[in-house]
């Protein structure tokens, strides 16, 4: 038994026991002694040696034969292939300049020593153009910053001392399983559970109360709740007084936001929003958890923003189990010495950002200069995560565009690659996991040697260094000295934290105390270190100072399409190409409430076709009450190339939000029209055929 945590994009961040018989990972098992893991997996990882081994897998180095996209391939050497890459990159760099190379990564694999270690030296040092890794979360802990100063909250644990809890665009039962325990315990001893999302989630038919904000109004439900609390006088007047600034002027902004007035902004009835301020107000201890559904709108970080603000405002950070529960990794960044990890000093000149989440813009612009001549890609797939996929598409295609990506199966990125390089599993490395969305650190060993010529990001990277001739010693670290270094660095919160420990046991908490109240007293790491419900650093970002939220403009397209983690077979796109995944999950539809469908003709399990100013994509329909009058839903993660051109982001948006540089995709307004049944006599050849 070889003790290890799993890296995927999940807040859970499970501690596992890999077991292990002639060399061969044949089970992996939640390992029952971590607090927050308990011994239980999820449905994608519980058969993860399924991955591992399955006849697809890529396990040496492939050169493109075949046209962009069509996924055809031949075997060659490493050799062979890291003298082409870097004979490419040297040729780009001399033409167009470093900057004219890019990587693109982001959480396909979370663990600090594969996402943020040797391949942020390696660009570093080679001067290309920096990544704005934000298409996930940033707008979110932008948001809860503004006000609180760190997007750190309580303890999940802690979540089971709450009588009241507000569970807001946060589909836990599917996204964050591992907490849903800690809700039943708190439920089992009296607590009332409210779910705030558009979508009849499965999470939202476990609560005792739904309530469905139209999507990216979440925003002006947190001002309706706070006008009620301050107009009933409701809010904890001595927390506001010696933790708080900025009451009186968002008194003031308050008046704008009466409960019917709220009621319709947001389609939430007066009557509720009056009934939510109330309950959440004197009902102690209460919490709010978030996660980052909320986030994904124009005004994403302004909505998280004014949702911080209403702890602070009735003062439920005073009792344990009360206040937000929303994000731990910046405990574990400030813990771990994250800067000698990736080393940016590295960078010998200051280059220029693209974001991630407008890819496809960057992949397509005439005007880029330089233009982006070279993508690297690893721990990610965005021709199906990225918003825009038309465009993400069309800038792959591109034959002067020099694509390498890093994966253990041919994605459908991969399809577009000119070389396709062999990726170690999570089994088969070293990795150092620091969670956010709980506070213990850790380990994972390799329980496998990897299979074929399969490698870590790690030694990815420190091959392509050595083959531009990378002498400096940063580029000889191992992953496991990675991880020695990450530990080094003496912070209180690493107290008990040791390489020796994590060797022996897999995992440490942090050195919190037990009955943890990060603001009970104040103390917000803010300008002024309180809680600034009144932020003087929005305004010099541009940004109103005060929580708000402006309606959005008129659209032509009728309907709000949400795109969310709607299965719990898929992680954004990873296991979406497995047969019994695929099969669990399966095919996409596109949900839509009656009220939308009878007028357009639409017939529950017809066929539809959907059209944004992105693009338009052609889909069975499922009609019912899954999600509101005015809004539909797609599931996130299926790959165009196994679901005939069916992929989410095939309409999506590719705007930015107004915070972090995340993007506005839930936010993508379409229209949706009804194909017909074909009519007349039926085709040649199929007279008195049975069908069923």
């Amino acid at each position: 038994m070889v003790r290890g945590g799993c890296a995927h994009d999940c807040p859970d961040t499970c501690a596992w026991q890999v077991e292990v018989e002639d060399g061969r990972a044949v089970a992996l098992r939640g390992d029952p002694a971590h607090p927050f893991t308990r011994g239980g997996l999820c449905a994608k990882v519980d058969r993860y040696p399924e991955l591992v081994y399955h006849p697809d897998r890529v396990l040496h180095p492939l050169r493109r034969v075949g046209a962009k996209g069509e996924g055809r391939f031949e075997r060659v050497t490493w050799e062979a292939a890291l003298d082409a890459i870097a004979a490419r990159l040297r040729d780009v760099a001399a033409r167009s300049g470093t900057e004219a190379i890019l990587p693109f990564s982001y959480a396909g694999n979370m663990g600090l020593t594969q996402y943020a270690g040797m391949d942020r030296r390696f660009f570093a040092r080679l001067g290309a153009s920096r990544l704005h890794r934000s298409i996930c979360g940033d707008t979110a802990n932008a948001g809860v910053a503004a006000t609180n100063g760190t997007p750190t909250g309580i303890r999940p644990e802690d979540l089971r001392h709450a009588r009241y809890i507000v569970l807001w665009g946060t589909n836990t039962v599917v996204t964050n399983l591992h907490l849903w325990p800690f809700v039943a315990e708190a439920r089992r001893a009296g607590a009332r559970v409210v779910v705030i999302d558009p979508l009849r989630t499965r999470t939202a038919e476990a609560a005792d109360w739904h309530l469905r904000p139209r999507p990216g109004t979440d925003g002006a439900l947190a001002l309706g709740l706070m006008h009620v609390i301050v107009a009933e006088g409701l809010h904890d007047a001595d927390y506001v007084a010696r933790y708080t600034v900025g009451f009186e002027a968002l008194r003031e902004r308050l008046a704008e936001f009466p409960p019917d007035r709220v009621a319709a902004l947001t389609g939430v009835p007066a009557a509720d929003v009056i009934r939510l301020a109330r309950e959440y107000a004197t009902t102690r201890p209460a919490l709010i958890r978030t996660l980052v559904g909320a986030e994904k709108h124009a005004q994403g970080g302004m909505a998280f923003r004014n949702i911080a603000c209403l702890p602070a405002l009735v003062g439920a950070w005073r009792e344990r189990g009360g206040g937000l529960l929303h994000w731990t990794r910046m405990l574990h960044t400030d813990a771990l010495d994250t800067r000698a990890v990736g080393m940016p000093e590295l960078a010998r000149r200051p280059t220029r950002t693209i974001s991630m989440v407008q890819i496809g813009r960057a992949l397509t612009d005439p005007a880029l200069a330089p233009p982006i001549e070279a993508l690297v890609v690893y721990d990610a797939n965005p021709a199906v995560t990225a918003p825009g996929q038309g465009r993400v598409l069309a800038g792959l295609a591109r034959e002067d565009l020099f694509t390498v990506v890093h994966d253990m199966f041919v994605t459908d990125t991969a399809r577009y690659a000119d070389y396709v390089l062999p990726a170690a599993s999570f089994v088969e490395q070293w990795n150092l996991l620091y969670p956010w969305g709980h506070t213990w650190v850790v380990l994972n060993r390799p329980a496998i040697a990897p299979r074929g010529e399969a490698v870590s990001n790690g030694e990815l990277f420190r091959r392509i260094a050595g083959a531009l001739g990378f002498a400096e010693p940063a580029f000889q670290d191992s992953d496991e000295e990675l991880i020695r270094t990450a530990l080094r660095r003496g912070h209180p919160l690493l107290a008990g934290v040791t390489w020796e420990r994590l060797l022996a046991e897999g995992w440490a908490p942090l050195a919190l105390p037990d009955d943890w109240r990060p603001f009970a007293a104040g103390g917000f790491p803010t300008a002024s270190g309180r809680c600034e419900l009144e932020a003087p650093a929005l305004a010099a970002a541009g940004l109103d100072p005060l929580p708000a939220y402006v309606p959005p403009p008129p659209s032509p397209w009728p309907l709000t399409l949400v795109t969310p983690k709607a299965t719990p077979h898929f992680l954004n796109s990873s296991y979406a190409h497995l047969p019994r995944h695929r099969r669990a999950a399966g095919a996409p539809v596109l949900d839509i409430h009656p009220d939308d469908a009878g007028p357009r003709g639409i017939r529950d399990g017809g066929r539809v076709r959907v059209t944004s100013a992105a693009g338009a994509l052609t889909l069975p329909a499922r009609v019912g009450d899954r999600t509101p009058p005015g809004v539909v839903s797609m599931p996130h993660g299926h790959w165009s190339s196994l679901e005939a051109g069916v992929s989410a982001n095939a309409l999506t948006s590719d705007g930015l939000a107004d915070m972090g540089g995340g993007g506005d995709f839930y936010g993508t307004r379409v229209e949706v029209t009804d194909i017909p049944l074909p009519t007349g006599p039926p085709p040649a050849g199929r007279v008195g055929r049975r069908v069923g």
